[in-house]
């Protein structure tokens, strides 16, 4: 990692210690595409952003992604690895931009959700009235259009069912089978999260190399950071030796 992509991330990880998760999320979209604005992040499909920050992820970490989960059925822990590079290849941009969906004599074309979308309706007291708010492009029974907020329950699962078909990186879902009772434990993996988690991790143990060889040293923290990790590593053990 160069002096100048550690000192980046430095700030990301500095900047998202005071946001909830969804700006944290957006904090690490923009390391991952640098170069494009934070609205255009904003209008992104779901998928994509989350084939981004796997990519992202591989860049920063390597490919190895371990994951722990808690067996639902008998409460044993479970160690596993998931392969950071193949996830972000297996997500990515929708395949439509709107889903159509005609039910019971409802006809309802609905907009794939974007960052912006899901980012809106988790702050409101209904996230999933928000939604169908923001993404319902037309709705009309028997005819006649028809607000949003009136579509019955078995359309709003069907429209979830045909989004989540069209967009399907926007959930990464684990299905994992216990080998101590075979019963098999479903989890959302959240790579917003768990990335954070590791960034956070990361910028603490940097901070406190920088810590021990400024004070060793004298060097500042752009000298320190332009050392390769093997050589600043070399230095914190020399210092141990004193």
């Amino acid at each position: 990692m160069t002096n100048t992509r550690a000192a980046e991330l430095l700030t990301t990880w500095e900047t998202g210690l005071a946001q909830a998760p969804s700006g944290r999320a957006l904090l690490l979209h923009r390391a991952a595409r640098p170069d494009t604005g934070g609205e255009t992040l904003s209008a992104l499909p779901v998928g994509e952003r989350e084939a981004d920050l796997f990519a992202l992820r591989r860049a920063l970490f390597g490919e190895r992604m371990q994951v722990r989960l808690i067996c639902s059925a008998c409460g044993e822990d479970m160690e596993f690895d998931l392969d950071a590079g193949e996830l972000a290849r297996s997500t990515g941009a929708p395949s439509e931009p709107s889903v159509q969906v005609a039910e019971d004599g409802w006809e309802i074309e609905f907009r794939v959700p974007g960052v912006a979308d899901l980012t809106a309706a988790a702050r409101h007291p209904d996230p999933r009235r928000a939604l169908l708010a923001r993404c319902v492009v037309s709705a009309v029974r028997d005819g006649v259009d028809v607000p949003a907020d009136a579509l019955p329950e078995t359309v709003q699962r069907r429209l979830a069912e045909e989004a989540q078909e069209a967009d399907p990186g926007a959930d990464v879902t684990l299905n994992v089978n216990c080998p101590e009772c075979g019963a098999a434990t479903r989890a959302e993996l959240d790579i917003a999260s768990y990335l954070w988690t590791e960034l956070d991790a990361w910028a603490r143990d940097v901070l406190l190399d920088v810590h021990l060889l400024a004070t060793a040293y004298g060097w500042s923290e752009p000298e320190i950071l332009a050392l390769s990790p093997l050589r600043r590593r070399y230095y914190l053990e020399l210092c141990a030796d004193v």
